[in-house]
């Protein structure tokens, strides 16, 4: 029976490393706002807003244009039955924006980041304790814009050892973490 148990879980392990090396192999497409000077920027949570590379068309005069910067850490992992999770938070009720919203954990790019992983693993401990080395970066997606303007880069990473994460939630920032099938986020 022991064997049996090891067996599923490496074959559940195995599920997890092929959509590693699948989501590796993502390019993003490239973006005149990567060119740009980068300035501070504000909270950013997960909203529906713009692809980035659809924004042209919003936005007319980019080189004017110097949207603040953010990312959001898609924190994955494998769940009990097998399943793919993510890890969301519930903001504070007392934020003067997004207050009660399921987010992403993330935030605001400092001038010490040295990147968008960075920058989401950064504020993922921040909101919600988790130790940047238990994350595995697997790749960045494409940013979007969301609806107050904010250029928001996602970062996918796996956590490996869920049991590892003993979440520590910032109260000034989050009021609840939990996680959900990754399926509930995709569209079709």
């Amino acid at each position: 029976m022991e064997s049996l148990t090891k067996a599923t879980t490496s074959s559940k392990m195995q599920r997890l490393v092929v959509i590693a090396q699948h989501l590796r192999n993502y390019k993003r497409p490239s973006s005149s706002y990567d060119q740009m000077e980068e300035t501070d920027a504000g909270k950013a949570v997960s909203q529906v807003g713009f692809q980035e590379s659809v924004t042209p068309t919003i936005v007319k005069d980019v080189e004017r244009y110097r949207p603040k910067k953010a990312a959001v850490l898609v924190c994955l992992f494998e769940g009990d039955k097998g399943d793919l999770r993510v890890i969301l938070t519930k903001r504070a009720s007392k934020l003067s924006t997004h207050s009660g919203e399921i987010s992403l954990p993330g935030g605001k790019a400092e001038e010490g980041d040295k990147d968008d992983e960075e920058t989401a693993t950064r504020e993922a401990e921040k909101e919600i304790g988790v130790d940047p080395s238990l994350v595995e970066v697997i790749t960045v997606l494409e940013p979007f814009l969301s609806k107050y303007l904010l250029r928001v880069v996602p970062v996918i990473g796996v956590l490996h050892n869920k049991k590892a994460f003993k979440p520590t939630l910032n109260p000034a920032e989050v009021e609840e973490v939990f996680d959900a099938p990754l399926e509930m986020c995709i569209k079709d």
